[in-house]
């Protein structure tokens, strides 16, 4: 026994000691999360208590679960990165041992962490989150706390398609010692609301600490389009282009992307989430690529448009044009003080005249056939980030621009628009008095986008043997 219990010892020690090595160094300081928490506190009305549960693991195929991704607000206000978790935030200080916040986190177990990775526990909860009280998951449902006794209980949605364990103390329990510590039988909307309305203040304002990170995860995104833009030829596949953007955001330090990439060719740039990414090749046809890393939690969105010949056809440059200049006269009002609907309200108006001019629709009403989506969104932990869509813009908000046209076959139009799908998105942030394009690395102008093409790519020269 007392070998078994140095063997652990001897693991556990030697799993702290590697954790150390090679991190990065520019994930989110546990004083920013600190200042999250606060401000989160500052909008909580009076002798209320927020509580904010982890997202549930995912089953990829089987016994394997996709790679956990943090429930973005439990990010945000704590650094917590693992499943199974549960923050509880008060108005007010409370009990003799005057806390106003805890956090209850998934227990350290050194033969788990052997397989799944390591695990923070409750001194990791402490000295790295830098939140004071901090226990284990299983100590939440005899942990003395009278949620009934609040005037106002906050929280999100609670999942109902979550596994349980039956241990009591996984997301699923934690979520059922909640609801009757609170007294909840069905959820009450107005402390969904709540949640949503603070959240969305808080999170639609980028601090310092996340300008940063959006500018490094928008920066890269941009090489990777600028790469593809260079290696792109009618023999490559879809999958191969996909693959230029994730070896690129990795090489950079990027975990992966902030959404399913999408890269479509010709017909299938015109499905607007089109995810499957296996037509073998491009051909000479426009190839659409919406992909955005992500980096530390933080989403870029990047679409560019371009032909895989390296040159536009004259209805390629036409469409491509157009939207070029809806997204141009956008950019003129993102200033502090636009209503956020007028962005798309005015790439519409630019798009419709100019579908018009050339003959595709007779009427304005029509425009939304071919582009029948919105021109922004919030950017950030989610790629659709939150945010109050019916404010007007503010100074450190960060949205997308992204007017598009879509033109499928058998559309009722000439022949030669048919598949035809572009879309130019760019990533901008809103200043003191106008906007700044994060996304700028990356060429717009048509006439841009066929010089770049023009240049060699370290792709172009990779031999690979034929299978």
């Amino acid at each position: 026994m007392k070998q078994l219990f140095l063997f652990f010892a001897l693991l556990i020690s030697t799993l702290q000691i590697h954790s150390q090595e090679n991190l990065p160094t520019d994930y989110l300081s546990k004083e920013f999360h600190k200042g999250r928490r606060e401000a989160f506190r500052n909008l909580m009305p009076a002798n209320s208590v927020a509580v904010i549960f982890s997202y549930p693991e995912r089953v990829f195929s089987k016994d394997i679960n996709y790679n956990f991704h943090q429930n973005p607000d439990l990010f945000y206000l704590s650094g917590y990165k693992e499943p199974d978790a549960v923050l509880i935030l008060f108005k007010e200080v409370q009990g003799t041992e005057k806390y106003n916040e805890i956090l209850f986190v998934r227990e350290k177990n050194a033969s788990r962490e052997m397989w799944t990775g390591r695990r923070l526990g409750v001194d990791g909860g402490k000295s790295k989150l830098g939140i004071t009280t901090v226990y284990n998951g299983k100590d939440f449902k005899d942990f003395t706390i009278d949620l009934k006794k609040f005037d106002k209980i906050i929280y999100d949605n609670i999942p109902t398609d979550i596994s349980n364990d039956k241990s009591g103390f996984d997301l699923y329990g934690l979520l059922e010692t909640f609801k009757t510590k609170a007294g909840i039988t069905i959820e009450d909307k107005t402390s969904v609301d709540l949640f949503t309305n603070i959240t969305n203040s808080l999170r639609e304002i980028k601090t310092p600490e996340e300008m940063d990170l959006m500018r490094k995860t928008v920066k890269l995104s941009c090489i990777a389009h600028n790469e593809v833009m260079k290696a792109v030829g009618p023999d490559m596949s879809e999958n191969e282009a996909d693959g230029i953007h994730a070896y690129i955001h990795r090489h950079y330090g990027a975990e992966g992307e902030g959404y399913p990439p999408i890269v479509g060719a010709g017909a299938n740039g015109c499905i607007l989430h089109y995810g499957e990414n296996n037509s073998t090749k491009i051909d000479n046809q426009l190839l659409l690529m919406d992909v955005g890393s992500e980096y530390h939690g933080y989403s870029a969105d990047v679409t560019r448009t371009i032909p895989a010949n390296g040159k536009f056809t004259e209805e390629q440059k036409a469409i491509y044009q157009l939207v070029y200049e809806a997204q141009e006269e956008v950019f003129k009002i993102c200033k502090p003080g636009t209503p956020i609907q007028n962005l798309t309200q005015k790439s519409k108006e630019i798009v419709a005249a100019g579908l018009i001019k050339l003959g595709i629709i007779t009427d304005p009403k029509d425009v939304r056939i071919y582009y029948p989506h919105g021109c922004s969104h919030f950017l950030g932990l989610d790629v659709h980030d939150k945010g109050n869509y019916m404010g007007n813009l503010k100074e450190n908000m960060i949205l997308t621009v992204e007017p598009g046209i879509y033109i499928p076959a058998n559309s009722k139009c000439d022949k030669k628009w048919w598949n035809i799908g572009v879309r130019i998105e760019d990533d901008i942030a809103i200043t003191k008095d106008s906007y700044e394009n994060l996304s700028a690395e990356s060429p717009r102008k048509w006439q841009d986008v066929e010089k770049l093409a023009t240049q060699k790519s370290n792709f172009n020269e990779m031999k690979f043997p034929k299978i």
